[in-house]
């Protein structure tokens, strides 16, 4: 008992689903079309094919703009997690006793209490003030910079370092300015 496979067409219309005159126009279509692309050399467009293929397109758009946006978001979360490392490596103890330093941020006077000595590297440029997650701290003035270069928003009070070296052309080099003189 062997049973013969029937084409799909064939048992359409054994199950009584299509009927002998469609089965008769679907082959003359196909004869045609084989005739028409063996005369004319031209290729039948598939519009299913091109369908499918311009979704995927959009599709594989759509998953390379979010991978993208994904890298971006992990980007920033390392540059935040470096710039939060750097600040609690280097942070500088602050003083509740010591000295008031006043400084602006957005526009606010804030204030920071610290030593005498770090409002003096403050004031000279050998340390700054920086401000994460709302909290502001005295950091050393490179790792200001390192601070700076991650996100420049951290570092709000960083003076340049004055250079002590004196200019050679000076003509008032070899006079000095007493200590006393006040202004």
């Amino acid at each position: 008992m062997s049973k013969q496979k029937l084409s799909l067409q064939e048992q359409l219309l054994k199950s009584g689903l299509a009927s002998s005159a469609q089965a008769k126009k679907v082959q003359a279509d196909k004869r045609k079309q084989s005739r028409m692309q063996t005369h004319n050399n031209a290729t039948v467009v598939d519009e299913a094919k091109e369908l499918a293929l311009k979704i995927q397109a959009e599709k594989a758009g759509r998953d390379r703009e979010l991978n993208q946006l994904r890298h971006q978001q992990e980007a920033q979360k390392a540059l935040v997690a470096q710039v939060k490392q750097l600040i609690e490596q280097n942070r500088q103890p602050q003083d509740t006793n010591g000295v008031a330093y006043h400084f602006t941020d957005n526009g606010k006077v804030k204030t920071l209490y610290v030593s005498e000595t770090q409002r003096e590297h403050i004031i000279k440029g050998r340390a700054a003030v920086v401000k994460f997650d709302g909290a502001y701290d005295v950091v050393a003035a490179e790792t200001a910079k390192k601070i700076g270069e991650r996100m420049a928003g951290c570092v709000i009070v960083c003076f340049v370092a004055e250079v002590e070296a004196k200019a050679t052309d000076d003509p008032y080099a070899g006079f000095e300015v007493p200590d006393d003189l006040m202004w």
